[in-house]
């Protein structure tokens, strides 16, 4: 059978799929096929309560041939030399000579077989060189060796306060964030199976599944205060449960008892803040604004975003470090919203992601940047500490508070962002090829605005085609990412020996 282009084989399967219709009912929920190539709907039809697909389909999806034997009354399947028979009498199928059985015979209708849709997983799964899973009651054939965990979804109270679980099954990482009025629930896979209550209840809105893979979005409503998550695990899962009080609600609604006293002397800095607590990660670019764009295509926005997501689950994972992104999904986020998020979220580290770009297209390798300050940065890094005014109270009274301007808040960090940098790229350089100029200062706005030790890391040169491929190689990123890990514990390190 002759093979098409995969275009024009997705529009023939449309088209098929609308021919199915006119012989039986469409299912009730379509059929979506999941692979690393992404996500696509397959045409399906219901015909005398089974639910079939058509063997020209299956051809154009899994590039195998079929070939019908007009005597034996049948239909062959052939794949890399192995053979699938069918026939129309029995419900089963011959697979390498092996008996499998079927919920239904094939169908022979017009010029067309159907078969029904469990053929894809008992029969042509075993001669397939890749796995192939059928979830029918979750409506996905899962194709490759794909982690798709089952996540469920709860409202187990309305309350106040709220509590949801998410249980993923199998045991998998998973991270619960806040961003504004809505938390996203993070899987650590390629994909996920979930299911979702229909309708809101108490303090949440909406569960629904995210715009990116993987991810769950727990939608709050006007009167929700700050969620608590506490993460565990449970026989052959991992379950996160957050609680949401009302606005205003004491923290000590849901908080465990605290722990009883103990005589014993506490250490030097037991009541101290952690030095980090909060890390801001910055993918640069995103929505309309692309970046640089390699000679296959590859975009910035989209390896700033693969780093970024890769670096916060293992920080979190590794160190209990809470990481935000300043954009966990293709939209474009401002430079002066980028520092805003990390200056509203009280963030003790800043680093920006991004990839760059040179006339020359043998130019590769990454680079690191420190904010480089003029004259005029540099009075206001020496002054930056002492400036203060003096604000009334209620009660009466005043109370001191530090004012920076915007423009200059980096100017207090300078020091501290000079070692983040150099940290960076002795971490990049043991890892991945470093450019002309690994260590750089300049006036880079999105640093400007960053009221913590702030640094951004260009990570290659797209337009290089040999470093555009590693840039999107999982090898190369996983490197980046344990790059910026092994920085983060090293900063932690540097800070509570300064303190």
């Amino acid at each position: 059978m002759r093979r098409l282009p995969f275009p024009l084989a997705f529009i023939a399967a449309l088209v098929t799929g609308a021919l199915l219709l006119a012989q039986g009912t469409p299912p009730p929920a379509p059929l979506v096929l999941v692979s690393r190539d992404g996500r696509r709907p397959v045409p399906t039809t219901m015909l005398s309560g089974q639910e079939l697909i058509a063997l020209d389909d299956v051809a154009n999806l899994f590039q195998v041939s079929v070939r019908e034997d007009a005597l034996a009354g049948g239909v062959t399947v052939g794949y890399k030399g192995r053979t699938i028979v069918l026939s129309s009498d029995q419900p089963m199928a011959s697979v390498n000579g092996q008996v499998v059985a079927l919920p239904a015979p094939a169908v022979h209708a017009g010029r067309r077989w159907l078969v029904p849709v469990e053929f894809l997983s008992r029969a042509l799964a075993p001669i397939y060189d890749s796995k192939i899973e059928l979830r029918r009651a979750s409506r996905l054939l899962i194709v490759g060796d794909l982690r798709v965990p089952r996540v469920v979804a709860r409202i187990e109270s309305p309350g106040p306060p709220t509590r949801v679980t998410v249980e993923a099954t199998p045991a998998v990482t998973l991270t619960v964030a806040q961003g504004g009025p809505r938390l996203l629930a993070r899987v650590d896979a390629d994909a996920i199976d979930p299911t979702v209550p229909t309708a809101g209840a108490g303090l949440v809105e909406q569960i629904r599944a995210g715009d990116q893979p993987g991810t769950l979005v727990v939608q709050l409503r006007g009167g929700a205060g700050t969620p608590r998550t506490t993460i565990g695990s449970f026989d052959g899962g991992t379950r996160a449960t957050i609680d949401v009080p009302a606005a205003g609600a004491p923290e000590s609604v849901s908080a465990p008892p605290p722990p009883p006293l103990s005589t014993d002397p506490l250490p030097p800095f037991a009541a101290s803040r952690p030095v980090l607590q909060t890390i801001v990660i910055d993918p640069g670019h995103g929505g309309d604004d692309s970046g640089v764009k390699g000679p296959n295509g590859t975009l910035e926005k989209q390896v700033t975003l693969d780093v970024g997501r890769r670096a916060r689950t293992l920080i979190e994972t590794r160190l209990g470090i809470r990481v935000i992104l300043s954009r966990d999904e293709d939209r474009r986020v401002r430079l002066d919203e980028r520092a805003a998020v990390a200056n509203n979220s009280k963030a003790d580290l800043f680093i920006s992601l991004h990839a760059n770009a040179a006339l020359v297209p043998t130019v590769s390798g990454a680079e690191v940047f420190a904010l480089g300050l003029d004259r005029e940065g540099e009075e206001a890094r020496r002054s930056a500490q002492t400036d203060s005014v003096a604000l009334p109270v209620l009660g009466g009274g005043t109370r001191l508070i530090d004012v920076i301007r915007w423009d200059m808040a980096q100017a207090a960090h300078i020091e501290e962002s000079s070692v983040l940098a150099s940290m960076l790229e002795e971490e990049l350089r043991t890892r991945v090829p470093m450019g002309p100029r690994p260590l750089q200062q300049a006036p880079q706005r999105v640093l400007v605005g960053a009221n913590m030790p702030a640094a951004l890391v260009e990570m290659g040169y797209l337009t290089s085609a040999p470093q555009e491929k590693q840039l999107t190689s999982v090898e190369f990123q996983t490197a980046l990412t344990q790059a910026l890990y092994e920085v983060v514990l090293r900063f932690r390190t540097y800070l509570e020996g300064r303190r």
